[in-house]
């Protein structure tokens, strides 16, 4: 699923993140509606505002389809027909909606058939990888490899990184030339019943994951990877439902990093939240009497060494994109002392005079 993402670049930046070629061929800016509704931020939530692209056609009949406009709209989809005066009094969540179930449910079903596809903007979104031993969640940046990085803080990325950057002032060299994530989405416009402005937004078509991010979670957005991709899922006059649907589907071109856990408060809106973080700097845990006790059995008892089998020597280099994700360890025997059964075994024929230690 998607339900975090980053968008700060200033307007003028975006727009220019955005540029296209019409029908024409012309190379061309988008225009902005309701430009004033922009908030840039680095932590956007469901139910704030984001900026996305859409056909001009869907403001002004008779206008070129290929030409875009820049809308800022609410996050999660509100119908045409809910009735109420409140859209948050929506009783389903309308944040994503699933490729293989949209053309069934009649909140993505009508407005998908009137045309109203739409692209969200975002520098990336962020997902969340559970651990299955312990409660904690390791949160991940994931956007587009960016040619410009490459190309510049090559020398200072990690042995085998592609498109990762690896500090924040590197960041700040390339936000310039960004290339934007660009997900695929559906809108409505929806009027409230006692009159007043009309409320558009939208929702982001999720996938099955990619294999490289299969380990952080099942679920994707649908991203569309080039601007022909772009072309023909906004284009809605020259390019119909069922063809445009053809271009839903995952990606493999995208890379990841693990960013700070103040990403996980939508409150936190920092460069903090997106800037890359190593996991294998982690703080010692303070040893129990027990783990002592076991630390002292294993440095007591006598290990057969064999001189000719040499030592593994474990990497401390950071990796990146897939090979950054965590494994979580498998969960240990509750009650048992590996450490002390192996010691056990070594002294079959001399029993230990200390005793078990009791189990808290």
């Amino acid at each position: 699923m998607c339900g975090r993402t980053s968008c700060h670049l200033p307007r003028d930046v975006l727009t220019r993140a955005c540029a296209y070629h019409d029908g024409q061929g012309q190379q061309r800016l988008p225009e902005w509606k309701d430009p004033d509704k922009y908030c840039p931020s680095y932590n956007k939530s469901p139910q704030s505002n984001s900026p996305v692209l859409l056909s001009r056609m869907h403001f002004e009949k008779g206008a070129d389809s290929s030409e875009r406009i820049i809308a800022p709209m609410r996050w999660g989809l509100v119908p045409s027909w809910f009735k109420e005066s409140d859209p948050s009094k929506l009783q389903f969540n309308t944040t994503n909606c699933r490729s293989d179930t949209m053309m069934q449910k009649r909140s993505f079903k009508v407005p998908l058939g009137k045309g109203r596809r739409c692209v969200v903007l975002a520098d990336g979104f962020y997902e969340w990888q559970r651990c299955l031993v312990s409660s904690q969640r390791q949160p991940y940046f994931i956007y587009f490899p960016q040619a410009k990085a490459e190309k510049e803080v090559s020398s200072a990325l990690p042995s085998g990184s592609i498109g990762a950057i690896s500090s924040p002032e590197d960041w700040e060299e390339v936000w310039n030339n960004w290339r934007l994530l660009t997900m695929a989405g559906i809108f409505d416009c929806w009027e409230p019943p006692e009159g007043g402005d009309l409320l558009y937004s939208y929702t982001v078509i999720t996938v099955d994951s990619c294999k490289s991010l299969n380990d952080i979670h099942p679920r994707m957005p649908a991203i569309l990877d080039g601007e022909e991709a772009v072309s023909k899922w906004l284009d809605f006059g020259e390019v119909s439902t069922q063809e445009a649907l053809k271009l839903i589907h995952p990606t493999e071109n995208i890379t990841f990093h693990p960013v700070s856990p103040v990403v996980n408060n939508s409150r936190n809106n920092t460069p903090e939240c997106l800037a890359p973080v190593n996991l294998l700097v982690k703080k010692e845990p303070k040893a129990s009497g027990r783990s002592q006790m076991l630390r002292w059995l294993a440095t007591k008892s006598p290990k057969k060494e064999d001189p000719k089998t040499p030592l593994k020597a474990e990497s401390d280099v950071p990796q990146w994109s897939s090979q950054f994700l965590q494994r979580s360890p498998l969960p240990t025997k509750r009650g048992s002392a590996g450490l002390l059964e192996r010691w056990l075994k070594q002294e079959k024929e001399q029993p230990p005079v200390a005793k078990r230690p009791h189990s808290q």
